[in-house]
């Protein structure tokens, strides 16, 4: 690092340390906000809340404030390309891709690159659902969990890849997707939140995750702007973050300049079956014809509203709360890096939009956004940086994220013939997306499957498939 750059990010670290001790004049500094449980854990009730994570389908709801600012649905924050006149659903395809979110659009353009002729079905929009109401961390390393060894070695697959996914990707759609490789880091706030942290630690090191163990003074030296009393923390140089608001339509203007064919607004209501195996699809009253069909939908996959009845797909939807802030124009940012506290994380996009996420709450396809779900979030980003306490609140919104009963993907065979899985991607979607086109590609050309997504069958269940 130069002496200029040095320079600058200590003249940011000093004017955030002044913001801090600016708003903990105005205000008590608050108690730490209970959650009842705590990293990786979540609950079953409403009105409290456990969080880290993405999540899936949004609330599409815009919410009226008494000050009359009005609070924008992750759908209208999107960064659109230029629109695309409606297609009809082909008679034929090769493929047929059933959801159109990063999972689904990042499949169907690979296979286009390869002279596949793909055709992406989407209920909704395209990205409307987890992909959309995503935070975009690329989190292998901070994500890492007691019981996540079926899963590390393709996550960290996955993050080795997404720097040339996105060059890729950069260069498919002529979008700049604001790649940010700063990192990641999470902290403790208590002393009891650091006995915590040193264990978490401990795990990534002993799993060989990129790993570095900070004091508070040298957190704060990355991160002025947090709370004084910061203990520790762990420095996570591989976990960047990516933006889906800009992903998302690259992705799409990408997959459609490849040559793929994407259907917005239309259900699947059955499939095609010829001999036993599955020949298509069927949309209201019009019918493509394709004998391979990839299942993409997310949390939906588990209500099986198109598959046959005999096949359980262990897919639950756990839903998450989040908010969006705006920092003002010509303001410094306020973080450098992602941020994980044992409560929540807050992550700093271009355009000075903050996100800070999410809960976790078993909650079925209840979309509500509640005060409970919403203050905790407030309260526990406030207690970390104090310096939001005046910035204002931009959206909110709740989604759900589609989870298997062991949080890790379900890739491959589905147990009907020309039927594909890719689900389950728990709040690991965006992560996860290079890998699992990957491997999806591997399956749909009869190609050798990549060893780390080998575990990551349905057939890993039993009785449940």
């Amino acid at each position: 690092m130069c002496s200029r750059e040095i320079l600058d990010k200590r003249l940011r670290n000093r004017w955030t340390v002044f913001l801090t001790r600016l708003s903990a004049r105005k205000s008590f500094e608050p108690d730490p906000v209970s959650t009842g449980v705590g990293i990786g854990a979540f609950l079953d009730t409403c009105d409290r809340c456990a969080f880290f994570g993405s999540f899936g389908m949004y609330q599409n709801t815009s919410i009226e404030i008494l000050a009359g600012q009005r609070l924008f649905s992750p759908e209208e924050l999107r960064s659109t390309t230029v629109p695309v006149a409606g297609q009809d659903l082909p008679v034929r395809a090769d493929v047929i891709i059933v959801g159109g979110g990063i999972i689904g659009l990042s499949i169907a353009w690979r296979l286009a690159l390869l002279g596949q002729k793909v055709v992406v079905i989407e209920k909704a929009r395209i990205g409307s659902g987890a992909s959309l109401a995503a935070t975009g961390m690329l989190a292998a390393a901070a994500e890492y969990e007691a019981g996540g060894e079926i899963l590390i070695a393709f996550a960290l697959e996955s993050q080795r890849r997404w720097e040339t996914f996105a060059t890729e990707l950069e260069q498919g759609s002529g979008m700049d997707l604001d790649f940010d490789k700063s990192g990641t880091l999470l902290v403790s706030l208590t002393r009891d939140e650091t006995a915590h942290l040193r264990s978490r630690f401990e795990m990534q090191a002993k799993a060989g995750l990129s790993v570095q163990w900070l004091s508070g003074e040298a957190v704060r030296e990355l991160e002025g702007g947090l709370r004084p009393s910061v203990n520790a923390g762990i420095f996570c140089p591989l976990d960047f973050q990516i933006d889906p608001r800009l992903l998302i339509p690259a992705l799409e203007k990408a997959a459609r300049g490849a040559g793929v064919a994407i259907i917005e607004e239309a259900s699947v209501d059955s499939l095609v079956m010829q001999a036993g195996a599955v020949d298509g699809i069927i949309s209201g009253k019009r019918e493509c014809r394709a004998p391979l069909v990839i299942v993409t939908t997310g949390a939906d996959a588990g209500r099986r509203s198109f598959l046959p009845q005999s096949l359980k797909i262990p897919i639950r939807p756990l839903r998450g709360q989040s908010i969006c802030l705006r920092i003002p124009e010509r303001h410094p940012p306020l973080l450098q890096h992602v941020i994980w506290t044992e409560q929540v994380h807050m992550a700093q996009k271009s355009g000075g939009r903050l996100i800070v996420g999410a809960t976790v709450e078993e909650a079925g396809f209840n979309p509500d956004v509640t005060v409970g779900g919403l203050f905790a979030l407030l309260e526990a980003s406030r207690r970390a940086l104090p310096a939001l306490e005046d910035i204002a609140l931009e959206a909110v919104w709740s989604g759900f994220r589609p989870t298997s009963q062991d949080d890790a993907p379900i890739l491959g065979a589905s147990g009907v013939p020309g039927l594909l899985l890719a689900v389950g991607h728990h709040r690991n979607g965006i992560l996860l997306a290079p890998s699992t086109a990957d491997a999806l590609v591997a399956y749909a050309l009869g190609q050798d499957i990549p060893h780390s997504a080998e575990p990551l069958n349905l057939q890993r269940f039993g009785s449940a498939s």
